[in-house]
């Protein structure tokens, strides 16, 4: 069997369109893309398409896609894989979600393990209820 963690690595790929400035957008996105926290690999494919697995708890491929956009790319914006990233956005939240990690949190692994930590069983707790924990 495969590590647990395997399955929130996500493989995708990035298509650009070809009229831009810069002819090699793949390679030229491929260097922001190193290195940035949640980004395991980045891989170029031809001058237009770029390959990238990322770990969807620290980083999502709406928020890849976005700032590649920001940065001044242009992305390959045909109806087929504009439905196929909206379908991947929304799995990619509801997976999220469900991990414990709501829209817009950017260092939701790390609430998680706070949360974990706070349930568990151990001496730094304050066995008082709530209600008595103000008076001194």
């Amino acid at each position: 069997m495969g590590d647990p963690s395997d399955s929130l690595v996500r493989r995708r790929e990035i298509g650009f369109r070809e009229l831009h400035p810069d002819p090699e957008q793949a390679r030229s996105a491929a260097l922001q893309l190193v290195g940035v926290p949640g980004v395991l690999e980045v891989q170029v494919v031809d001058p237009l398409l770029l390959r990238i697995s990322y770990h969807v708890m620290q980083i999502t491929l709406e928020q890849i896609e976005a700032a590649l956009e920001e940065a001044g790319f242009h992305l390959d914006n045909r109806l087929l894989l504009r439905l196929k990233r909206a379908l991947w956005y929304y799995t990619e939240e509801v997976e999220r979600a469900n991990r414990g990690c709501p829209r817009g949190a950017t260092n939701c692994t790390q609430k998680i393990y706070i949360a974990r930590y706070a349930q568990a069983a151990h001496g730094c707790r304050d066995p008082r209820p709530e209600h008595w924990r103000e008076y001194r």
